[in-house]
Formats: C-alpha cells, sequence, structure tokens
C-alpha cells in the first residue's frame, strides 16, 4: 500500500471509530434524558433506531469512500448457512460465557441487569440485541475496523487483534477493567469464527452477537 493510501485508510479509520464513541455518548444521553421518559412502544422503537448511530460515521466513510458491504463480510452467497452458522455460533457462546456461569453459582457476574417477565420483553430483546446493538457493534468492529486495519497491515492477524482491543476499549465507560478484557476476548473469538468457519459472514456474527446478548437475559430469568 502506498503512503496515500496508507493515510487514507488511517484517516477513515480514526474518523469511523471516534465517531462510533461519538454515536454511543448520544445513545447513552438520549436514553437518559429523553428515551426513558416516552410511551413503551415509541420507546421501543427508538430504542433500536437511535443505537443505531454508533454506525452512522463509519457508514458515512464507507459511502464516501465508495467502499461495498462485501469489503466488510458482506456476502451474498448461501445466506440461510450464514443465519445457521451464526445462530450456532450464538447459541455456543451463551452455553459457555452464561450459562456455565449460572450452573456453578457465578451467575451475578454474567448478568446485564434487566429483570424480564413477559414473553413480549424476552422477544423485543432478541430484536433489540440483534438489528441494533448486533448490527451496529459487528458493522463497527468486524466489519469496518476489522478491514481499515487489515488495508493497513495486509495481515488478517493484526486486524483481529486490534479491533478486539478496539471493541474492548468501546465498553469502558459501560463496565469495568475485566468487562473490557472479557469483550476483548468475545471479539476476538468472533474474528476467529469469521476468518475459520466456512459460510460465517458479518451476517453471522450479527446474529450471533444479537444471540448470546439477549440469551443473558433469558438465563438471568431461568435462574431466578
Amino acid at each position: 500500500m502506498n503512503t496515500i493510501n496508507a493515510k487514507k485508510e488511517w484517516l477513515s479509520l480514526i474518523i469511523g471509530y471516534l465517531g462510533a464513541f461519538l454515536g454511543l455518548g448520544i445513545v447513552v444521553l438520549l436514553n437518559h434524558s429523553v428515551i426513558m421518559s416516552l410511551p413503551l412502544v415509541l420507546r421501543m422503537i427508538l430504542m433500536i433506531v437511535i443505537y443505531l448511530l454508533i454506525a452512522a460515521a463509519p457508514i458515512i466513510v464507507m459511502l464516501v469512500n465508495k467502499d461495498k458491504l462485501s469489503d466488510y463480510g458482506f456476502a451474498r452467497e448461501k445466506i440461510g448457512f450464514q443465519v445457521i452458522v451464526g445462530a450456532a455460533i450464538g447459541i455456543a457462546l451463551s452455553l459457555v460465557l452464561t450459562l456455565l456461569p449460572h450452573l456453578f453459582g457465578f451467575g451475578e457476574y454474567v448478568t446485564n441487569g434487566k429483570s424480564y417477565t413477559h414473553l413480549w420483553q424476552f422477544a423485543y430483546e432478541f430484536v433489540y440485541c440483534t438489528l441494533a446493538v448486533g448490527f451496529a457493534e459487528e458493522f463497527v468492529f468486524r466489519g469496518f475496523v476489522y478491514e481499515k486495519i487489515k488495508r493497513i497491515s495486509q495481515k488478517d492477524a493484526v486486524a483481529a487483534a486490534a479491533s478486539s482491543v478496539l471493541f474492548g476499549l468501546f465498553h469502558i465507560f459501560g463496565g469495568n477493567i475485566v468487562q473490557v478484557i472479557v469483550t476483548a476476548l468475545i471479539g476476538a473469538f468472533f474474528c476467529l469464527c469469521r476468518l475459520k468457519i466456512r459460510n460465517c459472514s458479518l451476517l453471522s456474527l450479527i446474529i450471533a452477537h444479537g444471540i448470546y446478548d439477549a440469551l443473558i437475559t433469558v438465563w438471568a430469568a431461568v435462574f431466578r
């Protein structure tokens, strides 16, 4: 890669990553100051829409640079297999990182603070975690950030490691250092899945992420 292209990719990476942080700040601000005071149905819709602000800057950079969705890991072939692979990854990760801690008495360390009792709440959690959290975070980190670092370094391993560290740091304001480390490791696992599992696309990881996050609430209810 020549110097001009390298600078372009570095600039895109910095703008996209800092833009995602800005989007996160706006999401947190709106959730605390506006969203919680709205009627339930409107709140449910806006929570999904607003979370997508995290991906706004990377999407704008993608459009300006005329990148394609396929550059970031999306694929048109065998969508059904992509969905199945994503579901399998999400369930497997949930069994290891959420169910096992509950079974061994450490459930309090793997909950998200949500206490649902109605079926519609769990259904909404799956929709929210997939369409909002899963899409935004996977597009940004296993899509945009991963691809930009790969173009700069020309190495998948560097892209996987660096994007996972940045993914962990992205969660630093929502938890403690343990959560940052665990989140980074989950990011690395998702990168490994994308690289090594057949038919594992960015769509697969979006689904896996959504299912894993949503099942946290399900297991908390089961072991309540």
